[in-house]
């Protein structure tokens, strides 16, 4: 390496020496200066941010008695609509109760039921919608306030579907032998009603095989 830097003329090692230093600046450059540059850049974002960081919490802190209250309204919400859902661990009892329910307010509005009959369960989230279609005969007022009942029942009940059919025979309408005439606006109504209840739990679903 000195046999070498000596055969160098003057001007060459000038070169060189020009070569190592511009090398020098660049690799101290990478190795220095840009890991420090970014360094900085950083602490400043953070600064930067920490501000807004401080106003959301503090926005946050400011609301929790308002969330806390949310959460109690929720809670409290939650117990009024589980007061009114279907009594029962199974869809057969379910529908009982609310087979009873709606009879219940069928008499009590004077209506006459002629038929009850029980629907398949079907899965509405985390309940079980539990339905029965029944047919009653009723003057138009009765029916009126029997809808009126249901949507004000102390379960939770839906009417999913209604079908009126007016037994009313017109003056001058033959009339059979042997039948009294009904009463004017005599009604025959079909009523497709549904209540919730929880869904029922899977015993097989907490049990766990064990190879024999």
């Amino acid at each position: 390496m000195k046999q070498f830097w000596q055969r160098l003329s003057k001007r060459e090692r000038s070169l060189v020496i020009a070569t190592l230093l511009i090398v020098g600046v660049f690799v101290g450059k990478y190795v220095l200066v840009t890991p420090i540059l970014e360094r900085r850049e950083w602490t400043k974002n953070q600064l930067e941010s920490q501000p807004q960081l401080l106003t959301k919490n503090l926005r946050y802190l400011s609301q929790r008695e308002a969330m806390r209250a949310s959460l109690e309204a929720l809670r409290a919400q939650a117990k009024v609509y589980e007061a009114k859902l279907l009594t029962g661990d199974t869809p057969s009892v379910s529908a009982s109760d609310l087979q009873e329910t709606v009879q219940g307010l069928a008499t009590r509005e004077g209506t006459q039921v002629i038929t009850t009959r029980v629907l398949n369960p079907e899965p509405a989230g985390s309940l079980s919608k539990i339905g029965i279609q029944m047919e009653i005969g009723a003057q138009i007022q009765q029916v009126a306030s029997l809808i009126r009942a249901l949507e004000s029942a102390p379960k939770l009940l839906v009417i999913d579907e209604i079908t009126v059919r007016s037994l009313f025979r017109p003056v001058g309408f033959p009339q059979p032998q042997g039948i009294p005439q009904p009463p004017a606006q005599n009604l025959r109504v079909s009523l497709t009603i549904g209540g919730f209840a929880r869904a029922p739990v899977n015993p097989a679903a907490g049990k766990s095989t064990t190879p024999g």
